[in-house]
């Protein structure tokens, strides 16, 4: 034990336990080097044996697993290219009655007027369809300048007047953009 003095300048006696050496603590124990250097070489063949066989399983289930992941892949494609446009198609179905109750009205009735009306009412149902769908026309009235990039030239025809030159004359066919992309180009009579 040793002395020391604390700041009152009064004796301490400061208890440290000394270590003492056994036989156990001062036995080194044997590094990993060490250990692999007495392995034999049938016990070092088979440790890298069972590696490999480990890797090779993990490896094995790693293939089979993605090759699973492929097929649903593969196969959820499939299925959004044969039922992605049943959203649309459903919304469709309600035109349809429509149509089919103005058809079945035909036959019956006699009022020509009610009749328009009723197929002005489905047309602008379906209209608003396109639109809730992001489906636009394609402006091509005459007078507008052709362009090429939505625009399809049917025929040409002599200019009537000068300033009709290179400009649409007529559009028998609509033309439809979804967002963006052209679906149908507008086919149109271009005044040569």
């Amino acid at each position: 034990m040793e002395e020391t003095k604390n700041i009152n300048g009064t004796p301490e006696q400061n208890e440290t336990p000394e270590v003492q050496d056994t036989p156990e603590s001062t036995e080194n124990p044997e590094s990993p080097e060490t250990q692999e250097a007495q392995e034999t070489p049938e016990e070092r063949i088979e440790a890298l044996e069972k590696e490999v066989a480990a890797h090779k399983d993990a490896y094995l289930r790693l293939m089979a697993e993605f090759d699973n992941y492929r097929k649903n892949t593969a196969k959820d494609k499939q299925a959004l290219l044969k039922y992605g446009g049943e959203g649309v198609l459903k919304e469709l179905l309600p035109v349809i009655d429509d149509f089919e109750r103005a058809l079945a009205s035909l036959e019956k009735s006699d009022d020509i007027e009610g009749v328009k009306e009723g197929v002005n009412l489905i047309y602008q149902k379906f209209i608003g369809f396109l639109a809730k769908n992001k489906v636009t026309e394609i402006p091509a009235a005459a007078g507008d300048k052709f362009d090429d990039t939505v625009h399809e030239a049917i025929t040409t025809f002599p200019a009537p007047t000068p300033d009709l030159k290179d400009k649409i004359i007529d559009c028998p066919t609509k033309g439809y953009k979804l967002d963006d992309k052209v679906i149908r180009f507008a086919k149109v009579v271009v005044g040569a």
